[in-house]
């Protein structure tokens, strides 16, 4: 499967949607609300945007930010909704998860949201991929699955007394080119039945797994209570969940898949009000999915290889279907049916709620953040690609600082990593890995030359 996925049936799906809001309601000669109703009632706000602009006039539009700093994106005042946040950044090898992104709103001191960078944008495992959905979408640049990366989120974060969204760098490594825009309505005031939006990150490396047939695909086993499942979200409050990434690392290999979800509202017991059948069912798939697809509402926009091994990315948003909560939810899933798969899990929930939220899980540190590194093919191609990048870049620095002029070799090199690039974007990851292995030759060749 591609890696730039089509987004012709998602333009499909989007044009019967707002066709919809443009039908009148033949007893009362209405005009219908649909999703997009918002581009056609004139509102009393104001629009208006935050970016990182060149201040000067001049052409430089981004920030950077130095290890342990923290840059402040926005800091709104009074009332209003986020309506669209975009960025894209100069990559460093492990940004995706260094960088974590954090938002306040009306005041508060503890963050609504805090999740590693990627992972808020569906890209939880460092392997990007780009898909369209209503919520999130990830575009590609000129280079690629390497280089700048258009990151786009859609979901409404209204506030009424201020708004405030920072960018941290938990990592070794200047992030030296940050480009942003935040999109908003100021407005006179926020209704009182609007929640606040909220997003948290979890990861469980590696699951536990339980019974005694471990790591391959069962259908004789019992979960009659849900404890042991993987925890996704567990809020307290009223509100509303919105969706949710869901990032697997199948270490064990095999059909991992046969875990149901289980949503327990208001702390009832099981079986919850929201059980489910397994996990391609919940993000729109046939059975046991081995492809990749990226839909409105639901993809499996992430499959590193075709037999369910490595990397797996999977989202579901509740756009038009939101589960609703009074007093707490606790969104869970099965690692393998009743449990029995030991592999990487992690996520990031979206949901809505009354303030005051409860206490998050202490992020983890950056270390046990990082992503696996897999032996798959798909994951052993990408690394591989990576560690070229990096070489190119002390090839490139040395020279500079030497002075010396680029020869064959490092052209030579850049060639099999664009060659790499296409390999990638083809899903030929034995492609890949090829032509990464010719470019890192000739960089070893040539970082040996020059750091003599």
């Amino acid at each position: 499967m591609s890696w730039r996925k089509s987004i012709v049936p998602s333009f499909l799906v989007l044009a019967l949607i707002l066709a919809s809001g443009c039908v009148h309601n033949s007893r009362e000669e209405v005009f219908s609300h649909s999703l997009f109703s918002d581009m056609v009632y004139m509102r009393d706000a104001e629009s208006a945007r935050i970016s990182s602009f060149d201040r000067t006039g001049a052409n430089v539009d981004f920030f950077h930010v130095d290890p342990g700093e923290t840059l402040e994106l926005a800091n709104i005042e009074g009332a209003g909704c986020i309506r669209h946040v975009y960025f894209t950044i100069w990559p460093t090898e492990h940004y995706l998860r260094e960088l974590v992104l954090r938002m306040y709103w009306d005041g508060e001191t503890t963050p609504s949201v805090e999740v590693p960078f990627g992972d808020f944008f569906g890209q939880g495992q460092e392997r990007v991929r780009f898909f369209s959905s209503l919520m999130v979408t990830v575009n590609p640049g000129a280079t690629g699955v390497g280089g700048t990366v258009g990151f786009n989120s859609y979901f409404p974060m209204p506030f009424a007394n201020g708004a405030r969204i920072t960018l941290t760098n938990e990592g070794p490594h200047t992030n030296g080119a940050i480009w942003y825009h935040i999109d908003y309505e100021k407005l006179r005031h926020v209704d009182e039945a609007a929640g606040r939006f909220h997003a948290q990150w979890r990861r469980e490396n590696p699951t536990t797994a339980i019974g005694d047939k471990p790591n391959v695909t069962i259908h004789d086993g019992k979960n009659t209570d849900g404890n042991e499942n993987y925890v996704i979200l567990d809020a307290q409050g009223r509100g509303n969940l919105a969706g949710y990434f869901l990032n697997v690392d199948n270490i064990a290999g095999g059909w991992y898949g046969e875990g149901d979800d289980m949503i327990f509202i208001d702390g009832e017991p099981w079986p919850p009000s929201f059980h489910g059948t397994g996990s391609e069912e919940i993000f729109g798939g046939g059975a046991c999915p081995n492809t990749e697809y990226a839909g409105p509402y639901t993809g499996f926009y992430l499959v590193g290889n075709r037999d369910f091994a490595g990397k797996v990315g999977m989202y579901r948003f509740f756009v038009t279907d939101p589960i609703r909560f009074k007093e707490s939810i606790r969104v869970t899933i099965e690692h393998g049916h009743a449990n029995n798969y030991a592999n990487d899990y992690s996520s990031t929930a979206f949901w809505y709620q009354v303030e005051p939220h409860a206490e998050f899980p202490a992020l983890l540190p950056v270390a046990e953040r990082i992503p696996r590194a897999g032996t798959d093919p798909h994951d052993a191609a990408y690394l591989k690609y990576w560690d070229a990048r990096v070489k190119v870049g002390r090839v490139t620095n040395i020279l500079r600082e030497k002075k010396l002029t680029a020869g064959e070799e490092l052209k030579t090199a850049q060639e099999s990593i664009h060659a790499a690039e296409l390999a990638f974007e083809k899903g030929d990851y034995a492609a890949a890995g090829t032509a990464c292995d010719k470019a890192l030759e000739n960089l070893n060749k040539l970082l040996e030359q020059l750091e003599k």
